[in-house]
């Protein structure tokens, strides 16, 4: 089956909902929403402690947000994609909230807002402790009352449709790759073609390639592996964002729960099971140091001790005025036996944002042509070697409003391309080839974590350069002999997304940022 839309946007998180809005209110063609699973299935719904945006103008300033963002980063960060994000940002928060989002206010009229680390003053809008759910629930609500906008749930993007499928010999120095559309899986296990004159690529993260990750089981890094193998550019892989503190709660680490930053930023300290505080001998900045150092922190606390996980004390706090701000963390923790107003909560760093990806320009333009891509699947430049706290969900609508106006400009310059041939659908799956990709799923999240985690040594990840091409082998035979499945497309999303990790890691002769390795354990500033 064939279908036609103007705009197919593929994800349908923050980044994809509000493009899809604002392409929609346009009124210059069909929209199209491809979705994985269901519309609340999607890394914003857990993001808890926020979104990053200069409102007090008191106490705050543009520069404030941009020089944090770049300390941050490492000063690997792009200035000029910095400066787009920090001085759109309230006109986007407007946005947001003229969808339906309603932020906390003091009573005032004001926005409640917190201080996470690595800012150097108080600008996180929020509401509770579920921000990123709340932004989710006002976006699917706006989405499925325009008419305008068709969803298809459940839909799976197999592969973004270039010339290559059309016959060509495509690669990497090819000057001019365009984008038809895609090849999506749908609910009845066949593959449909999905044409349009724009493209977005919206599919979130890739914590899913590790054994413990914050992100759902749909962050597979599916956006980054289709434009990988279609030529188009990736970057800054390397750079995976270690959230220092997910609940210990053995059994649950897809996803495993987050203890968001905003609890630190409100005063909770780190420390070891005899109550020992420990950050302020690795920063001065103590527990509100930036995620990196705080990971590594811990990462070396537990290594140096033995211990599966540390521990997060709030107990010195006000109890109703912990249970205020943390309502969910409150009632998560109380579900396992960890009353927070009294009991350190049990903490270990888990896989949690990508801060590289598919490189796009200012305008969310990727390298090649129709193709945008935008949120946690795209590399702007706004984080450089390390994402400062809450700037991810203001990064993706500041980018959907770009790249929103920029499309819309050339959409009528695009036409379908008729010549698209019908995806080849031959083959059958066995019950034997379901167990070999579950254990080859298991197998990269082990490969990922033992050898491509926090800390990180030319050896451990030439042995995962080794087991990964393995199992690209493998699954590579498998994936042209059989009849596609959902599990086998995410598999393959998987290995070639940890293979871009491990190779982009292996390239980084130097630690920086989030690259952390002992073979080379000065900071490229300390040479």
């Amino acid at each position: 089956m064939t279908y036609k839309y103007d705009f197919l946007v593929i994800g349908a998180g923050i980044a994809g909902m509000s493009y899809a809005l604002k392409v929609a209110q346009a009124k210059k063609g069909k929209v199209c929403i491809i979705c994985k699973t269901t519309l609340d299935e999607a890394n914003t719904r857990f993001a808890q402690g926020g979104v990053a945006s200069v409102t007090n103008l008191e106490k705050d300033d543009f520069e404030k947000h941009i020089n944090d963002t770049m300390i941050a980063g490492d000063y690997i960060s792009d200035p000029a994609a910095v400066r787009q994000v920090v001085t759109k940002a309230p006109e986007q928060i407007r946005q947001l909230v003229e969808w339906g989002t309603q932020f906390d206010k003091q009573a005032n009229g004001q926005f409640d807002l917190h201080r996470e680390g690595g800012h150097s003053e108080f600008r996180i809008l929020h509401h509770a402790d579920d921000t990123g759910a709340e932004i989710q629930r006002a976006l699917m609500a706006a989405v499925r009352a325009n008419p305008d906008i068709d969803v298809k749930e459940n839909h799976f993007a197999v592969e973004i449709i270039t010339q290559h499928h059309l016959g060509a010999r495509v690669t990497r120095r090819t000057p001019f790759i365009y984008c038809y559309g895609a090849y999506v899986l749908n609910t009845e296990n066949r593959v449909d073609t999905y044409l349009s004159k724009v493209t977005v690529m919206c599919t979130g993260g890739c914590g899913a390639v590790y054994q413990t990750t914050t992100n759902p089981v749909v962050a597979t890094g599916d956006g980054e592996a289709m434009v990988y193998r279609a030529k188009g550019t990736v970057k800054d892989m390397e750079f995976v964002q270690f959230h220092p503190t997910s609940l210990y709660h053995p059994g649950e680490t897809h996803p495993a729960y987050l203890i968001t930053e905003a609890m630190r930023g409100y005063g909770g300290i780190l420390k070891l099971a005899d109550g020992t505080p420990f950050m302020d001998q690795y920063d001065e900045r103590g527990s509100l140091a930036p995620r990196d150092i705080v990971a590594r922190a811990i990462d070396n606390e537990m290594k140096k001790n033995g211990v599966d996980h540390v521990y997060l004390d709030v107990t010195h706090k006000d109890a109703e005025e912990t249970k205020h701000h943390f309502p969910n963390i409150y009632k998560k923790c109380l579900s396992i036996g960890v009353d927070i107003t009294k009991d350190m909560i049990p903490v270990r760093p888990a896989a949690h944002y990508m801060c590289g990806g598919i490189k796009v320009d200012l305008n969310g333009c990727s390298s090649i042509e129709r193709l945008y891509a935008l949120g946690e699947c795209s590399c702007t430049g706004l984080h450089g070697g390390n994402r400062l706290a809450s700037n991810s969900l203001i990064e993706a609508v500041v980018y959907a409003d770009t790249a929103a106006k920029h499309s819309l400009e050339h959409v009528d310059d695009y036409n379908f391309n008729d010549q698209v041939p019908e995806w080849n659908d031959e083959g059958t799956l066995t019950n034997e080839e379901h167990v070999l990709i579950t254990q080859a799923n298991k197998e990269v999240g082990e490969i990922m974590s033992n050898y491509v985690g926090i800390v990180r040594s030319d050896l451990r990840l030439k042995r995962a350069w080794d087991r990964l091409d393995l199992l690209y082998e493998e699954t590579e035979s498998l994936f042209k002999r059989v009849k596609i499945s959902r599990d086998l497309c995410e598999l393959r999303n998987m290995i070639n997304t940890g293979y871009l990790i491990t190779r982009m890691a292996i390239e980084r002769k130097e630690s920086r940022g989030l690259h952390y390795t002992v073979d080379y354990p000065k900071h490229a500033y300390d040479k």
